[in-house]
């Protein structure tokens, strides 16, 4: 893409702020598509017209048909947004509305290009906003109510809630603790505690700065998600850990380990939407075990990394992924540059929370580090299923 094209997005981008309604975003499309800005209507057809059929198994409720002809194509992309807006999340449908839009792009390179570059970037950034608005607002306590009924009185009772309830969906969903979690061995430097209410996968423990090669495991280029950071090199070799949060579990995320905070970035920006089999992340019994993780280094993120005393940096990178509008930082954690005056950080301590959507934490360590997940005997490995 040209300097001057890419310019000219931009300029669209800034008007983004005057989309208030969701009317204003279905007409704002519809002209896009009738004058095929930058390609708009000729990439969303091509990537409609590369639709791939749906895996077998598919649950029905999560199916979403995108393969139409081309003069249903428009209609169907607004009438789908204008449904996604004007539906409400509930406990056990918190993914729903993501995993259907995610067809349009399941194995599909021409819907990956339209979703995650120019003007569909922009398209999906507008309706990441305007949702967002949306949970801010307090239209959704209501939605906040459902919740609380379906999370019932004795789990709701390990949080605090603001005297005249939840002001919105989102104070809801970042809710705070009334007594925080018991910190493992909290005078131990050599252990390390999960970041957030997690499902913990392995991703590699052989990372590469800048270079992707091509193998099986996935090599993740640390350069990319600590955003060009001059110690990404630090984790040349080391392993990196994804801790991926669900829906409807605590939404803040707490420092791993114990040091000093070395560098921090609240605001990388990157794309809100596209993971090619966002189904299969979620899907199954090991959430996101052997998934590709390449596409989470464009993603919306910050950064956080940790210098211990004896352990090397230690880096922590809360993604936000679908529909999440915000990765937000307490304030001394916002912007810390390199050379800056550090900031102690003791382990367990808060240092943000996600509003809604999906989500995830990774965690990054110098080689030799951090070599498996170890669990004493007696602690949790994780939780079962009934047998249906």
């Amino acid at each position: 893409m040209s300097i001057t094209r890419k310019k000219e997005i931009q300029d669209f981008a800034s008007e983004l702020k005057e989309i208030n309604t969701i009317d204003e975003f279905i007409s704002t499309i519809r002209e896009w598509f009738r004058e095929d800005t930058y390609e708009f209507k000729t990439k969303y057809l091509n990537a409609v017209k590369n639709v791939n059929p749906f895996p077998a198994g598919t649950d029905s409720s999560v199916k979403y048909e995108w393969k139409k002809p081309k003069s249903e194509a428009l209609d169907n992309l607004c009438n789908f947004f204008k449904d996604w807006y004007e539906w409400n999340p509930s406990l056990q449908t918190g993914l729903e509305y993501i995993q259907k839009f995610s067809w349009l792009y399941y194995e599909n390179q021409d819907g990956l290009d339209f979703v995650t570059t120019g003007m569909g970037f922009l398209m999906t950034l507008a309706f990441v906003k305007l949702n967002g608005t949306k949970m801010d607002s307090s239209a959704s306590k209501a939605l906040v109510d459902k919740w609380i009924d379906q999370i019932g009185k004795e789990e709701m009772s390990k949080y605090i809630i603001p005297e005249g309830g939840y002001k919105n969906f989102n104070e809801f969903f970042a809710r705070e603790l009334k007594t925080p979690r018991t910190i493992s061995s909290p005078d131990d430097e050599s252990i390390v505690v999960s970041p957030a209410d997690a499902i913990v996968n392995m991703i590699d423990d052989s990372l590469t700065v800048s270079k992707k090669l091509d193998v099986k495991t996935q090599k993740l280029s640390v350069e990319e998600l600590l955003d060009n950071s001059p110690h990404a090199s630090s984790f040349e070799g080391g392993t990196a850990i994804s801790n991926i949060l669900m829906p409807t579990v605590y939404h803040r995320y707490h420092a791993p380990v114990s040091g000093q905070v070395i560098e921090s970035n609240e605001d990388v920006t990157g794309i809100y939407f596209g993971i090619q089999d966002f189904p299969k992340l979620i899907n199954g019994g090991n959430v996101g075990y052997g998934y590709d993780y390449s596409i989470f280094e464009h993603f919306r993120r910050g950064y956080l990394i940790i210098e211990t005393k004896d352990y090397g940096k230690v880096a922590m990178i809360p993604v936000g992924l679908n529909t999440i509008s915000s990765v937000i930082f307490h304030s001394k954690f916002k912007k810390i540059e390199s050379g800056d005056k550090t900031h102690e950080i003791k382990k367990g301590e808060e240092v943000g929370y996600f509003q809604y959507g999906g989500s995830l934490n990774i965690l990054l360590f110098e080689k030799g580090v951090f070599p498996a997940i170890r669990i004493p005997q007696g602690q949790m490995i994780g939780t079962m299923n009934k047998i249906q």
